[in-house]
């Protein structure tokens, strides 16, 4: 990822040095890290329909990111992403929005920073140290080596990116060819050196699936959207473009493609290789016959190979995240002391949060599918929200300046988007244990994390910023529009708070 960001300016603002590379080499994080995940979906699908609901919800994306590239050139000074976006289009009627879609958004990504560190902790311990076999009790879960490599894992992605992002953007450039060159070799190779054959099954439509199939496929397809949806976080760094217009367009549209190409592509390549069995019993080192079937033993090489592209995937989640949390707060959606970028020109403490969060989530949870349940519920409210606060601009807001504009069609199409991840959040966040993922403690932690949203987003509005709560608030019709009034900038005078635009009076 090549989160090339620049030192804040006195404001604490970030400065526009990046281009659309920069935002295409972030957003790879998300096809190589959903690389490494796509045997979950193949063991429990079949490759065909692992294929097929890859492709639709990589489509889906796409679809969506050309409608974020319009919002992000809209508000060209508004990191934080969708959330921000949302807020914008929904301040006019209910103003909580903001907060709950923002939240949402900061969760989706922030705990992936667990997941994934779980993921390289455990293909670490059973490749190099597979007679580490010792546990200890930490109250609620049994600590093991892996557990423990991934906590560590948390921590170092934090320390690439809080002490600067040069070192973070040097690794991630290194990690994201090497992995792209490895994916290249396992979706080609087989087909090249006549390993492929053709074992690959459909799993839909048998008698005991309910709907006849189609209820387990659309909870999938919520699960896969945590994953496939990813992409729109080049959106977060559009302030920091140097040309916003065709930036932003490039980065979403480039990495949703390439999302497409490998998450499509990899249970085709990958199942005829060495067979659905083989994915069941090792849902994430498989890749290693696959590899060894290529090019000879290389099992050390491809789980270090794996597990660098999960790391990818953590540094992304940890800038997004950051961002995200450093946004809301300039909007004033949380605490105000999370507006403020350290001296290296990073959202530091918006950072260190999500590692403390993720490190208890590792320690205390330790159930990778269980927290994607929990943060997955947020990130698709926030989606949703996104989508809706497009039409609701739209409407509200014609004369703004719309560096890219979309034509008239894409109205239609983004209701018919909204629809379709409405679907998918009532079917897939009531119907967890279709997929075996998520229970009770899961569902409680992804609503109390809304609940939570509201509950900052009162206590930075009453009493941080001793204003009336406005649960309605006017917006104007263009940049700069008078007749709106400003909370005062903080007191200890180091970032000014935007206008939160409330009536007079």
């Amino acid at each position: 990822m090549a989160t090339q960001s620049a030192p804040a300016t006195a404001h604490g603002e970030f400065r526009r040095n990046l281009g659309w590379t920069d935002g295409l080499a972030m957003g790879l994080s998300i096809p190589v890290g959903g690389f490494a995940l796509i045997g979950y979906s193949i063991g429990i699908l079949g490759a065909w329909t692992a294929m097929l609901l890859w492709g639709v919800t990589c489509v889906i994306a796409l679809l969506q990111n050309f409608i974020f590239a319009e919002l992000a050139a809209m508000f060209p000074d508004k990191p934080g992403g969708i959330a921000l976006y949302a807020h914008e289009g929904w301040r006019r009627y209910f103003s909580p929005v903001g907060a709950l879609a923002a939240v949402g958004y900061w969760a989706g990504w922030s705990f992936g920073l667990s997941v994934y560190g779980l993921i390289i902790g455990q293909l670490l311990a059973d490749q190099f140290f597979p007679h580490a076999k010792w546990t200890f009790f930490d109250g609620t879960q049994h600590i093991g080596l892996a557990v423990i490599l991934g906590a560590l894992a948390v921590v170092a992605v934090w320390a690439l990116n809080v002490f600067g992002v040069r070192p973070a953007v040097r690794s991630n450039k290194i990690i994201g060819i090497v992995v792209c060159i490895t994916i290249a070799v396992l979706i080609v190779g087989p087909f090249v050196t006549g390993h492929w054959h053709h074992r690959l099954t459909w799993g839909l439509g048998q008698p005991h699936q309910a709907w006849g199939g189609w209820k387990l496929a659309i909870v999938y397809m919520y699960v896969m959207c945590w994953t496939s949806y990813g992409t729109e976080i080049a959106a977060t760094f559009s302030p920091e473009y140097r040309d916003q217009k065709r930036d932003s367009t490039r980065a979403l549209a480039s990495g949703a493609l390439l999302t497409l190409a490998f998450l499509v592509l990899g249970p085709l390549s990958t199942t005829g290789a060495v067979g659905t069995k083989e994915i069941v019993a090792n849902p994430v080192g498989f890749f290693i016959p696959v590899f060894s079937s290529i090019i000879g033993p290389a099992a050390g090489v491809v789980t270090i190979i794996l597990c660098g592209a999960l790391f990818l995937n953590m540094t992304a989640a940890t800038a997004d995240a950051g961002r995200a949390l450093y946004g809301i707060s300039r909007d004033g959606m949380i605490v105000k002391q999370l507006f403020k970028l350290n001296r290296h020109g990073m959202p530091g403490r918006a950072m260190t949060i999500d590692l403390v969060v993720n490190v208890c989530l590792v320690l205390f949870v330790a159930n990778t599918l269980g927290i994607l349940f929990a943060s997955n519920l947020g990130y698709m409210i926030a989606v949703v929200f996104a989508l809706s606060g497009f039409l609701l601009l739209r409407r509200d807001r014609p004369a703004w300046p719309r560096p890219i504009r979309r034509g008239p069609a894409w109205t239609g199409v983004a209701w018919l988007l909204l629809a379709f991840n409405v679907v998918l959040i009532v079917v897939g966040a009531l119907n967890p244990s279709i997929a075996g993922y998520g229970g009770t403690t899961d569902q409680i932690i992804g609503v109390a994390i809304l609940a939570a949203s509201i509950l900052m987003f009162l206590f930075r509005r009453l009493v941080q910023d001793r204003v009336p709560l406005q649960l309605r608030e006017a917006t104007p019709a263009v940049p700069g529009d008078a007749g709106l009034v400003a909370v005062p900038a903080y007191a200890d005078g180091h970032a000014p708070v935007v206008a939160l635009e409330v009536p007079e009076g």
